[in-house]
């Protein structure tokens, strides 16, 4: 991390396009004679030297006629976006986004996060940021050019890796109880800890969540699904009493109920334990998702057998009829996403159950039908659901999925089931029996589907056309001549 001293004159540490941008900036500003500031999480960014693509600037004045003047100054003379309601305006060029304000100070009522603003000092603004760590700010221009303005010692947090906020943090988060998820994705992103008075401000205003619009919460929560250990962030929510809120289903998931002696396994930290294991090879968000749904119908199946124990019999299809209710709810996409992590619910003990000894080629063929394209995410899936601590057992599992890939691996190579179409279509089956559509064109692309997943005729046209005319046959209809 870079420290205070080599950041005092900071433009000579920066990639030139940033010092080129942010030198514009000042100098617009010195022509306007007001002050100009970059703030906030652009400045956390340069100590942590993390890679900056958004710039916050805050000048004394009106940030709408500062943008103007700098897309003036700039040679490709970049289009403005400009935000009369609240008063901020955002310049894209050279792959930067930069976004100019006024400086301000917010009050809230209790039923909105959306601020009454007025007019303010730099620190007005720094006081209204969420914490310490995006509070700081660096002058761009006049006498203090350069300078590092940090008056609520967000430098020495970065140090601590702390995450706390400017003002009281139980009227922090009450005012906009979206910085309770900012801090708990902060703290996951960075590996911070949540300071313990900050913390305490997060539990005390947990409910304050449900006023928020789903949009948003769910915009934060998929960018704590998307941290390389999303079970930081996950557990965090759960502690403090927003996964309830959010998430009433992963919730639902924890603790361990024993019966006569016997208990099942904490259904809440093995799916955490899962969605970590995946992100280790994997960072598509929606396998993610899977990982973190699909055990989400376990606490609805749970039963007790004295002879069986504990058992979740059917969790699989009742985990995957509740996948689109919890998208629609959270406003996740409902098309080829939600239909993709349903389908991964649905068959995520379809694998195992083809480690025993006796497993024919037709269970194989049938599997890698109903997952198409999406089998090596599935099988990245299951072999990320082994979570025991017995190293033996471990190899074991791993062992048998090794075999069932390898017999997939044979099998489709013979029969190119992946992405697999009917060799006939309804348009053939029509044709050849001169026949309108109808239930036996059904009927007959069923039976040679069947027939091709029980290896009773070879994935190929002209097998399939035989078997078409004898099944056509049987429903006593005559080839067209």
């Amino acid at each position: 991390m870079s420290d205070s001293n080599s950041i005092t004159n900071y433009f000579r540490l920066l990639p030139k396009e940033e010092m080129y941008l942010l030198d514009v900036i000042g100098q617009c500003a010195d022509e306007m004679g007001v002050s100009a500031f970059v703030i906030g999480g652009y400045v956390r960014d340069i100590f942590l030297e993390r890679e900056r693509k958004d710039m916050d600037i805050v000048c004394l004045e009106s940030g709408i006629k500062l943008a103007k003047k700098v897309a003036d100054k700039l040679p490709n003379h970049p289009k403005i976006a400009i935000f009369k309601n609240y008063g901020t305006a955002q310049i894209v060029t050279r792959g930067y986004e930069i976004e100019f304000v006024g400086a301000r100070k917010e009050s809230y009522s209790k039923n909105s996060r959306n601020p009454s603003v007025q007019t303010g000092t730099l620190k007005d603004d720094q006081l209204r940021r969420d914490f310490t760590i995006n509070a700081m700010s660096i002058a761009l221009n006049g006498k203090n050019k350069g300078q590092l303005l940090d008056p609520f010692d967000g430098l020495e947090d970065l140090k601590l890796k702390t995450i706390k906020t400017p003002r009281d943090p139980v009227t922090t988060f009450s005012d906009d109880p979206l910085r309770i998820l900012r801090a708990v994705r902060f703290s996951n992103q960075l590996d911070f800890k949540i300071e313990p008075k900050t913390y305490l401000g997060i539990i005390e205003n947990a409910h304050r969540v449900k006023i928020l619009s789903q949009e948003r919460i769910t915009a934060e929560f998929n960018k704590i699904m998307s941290c390389p250990k999303p079970s930081i962030g996950l557990k965090l929510l759960y502690d403090c009493g927003v996964m309830d809120i959010i998430l009433p289903e992963v919730s639902a998931l924890q603790g361990v109920e024993i019966i006569n002696g016997v208990g099942h396994k904490d259904n809440f930290y093995h799916t955490l334990e899962v969605v970590d294991n995946l992100c280790r090879n994997s960072d598509n968000i929606w396998l993610r998702w899977a990982a973190l749904l699909h055990d989400i119908a376990k606490p609805k199946t749970k039963k007790f057998d004295k002879q069986l124990g504990w058992t979740f019999h059917g969790h699989d299809a009742v985990g995957a009829y509740m996948v689109p209710k919890i998208f629609r709810r959270l406003k996740l996409p409902l098309h080829s996403p939600m239909k993709y992590v349903q389908k991964l619910v649905r068959l995520h003990l379809r694998p195992i159950s083809l480690t025993k000894d006796n497993i024919t080629d037709s269970s194989i063929r049938r599997l890698l039908f109903d997952a198409g394209e999406d089998i090596e995410d599935l099988m990245m899936l299951c072999e990320a659901d082994i979570t025991s601590k017995n190293k033996f057992k471990v190899k074991k599992y791993l062992e048998n999925y090794r075999m069932v890939r390898d017999r997939m691996r044979n099998l489709e190579e013979a029969d190119k089931l992946r992405n697999w179409q009917p060799p006939i279509s309804g348009k053939t089956i029509m044709e050849t029996f001169n026949i309108a559509p109808s239930k036996k064109i059904g009927i007959i692309k069923n039976a040679i589907r069947e027939a091709i997943l029980d290896g009773k005729i070879p994935n190929q046209y002209e097998d399939a056309y035989n078997f078409m005319l004898e099944q056509g046959a049987e429903l006593g209809l005559t080839v067209n001549k």
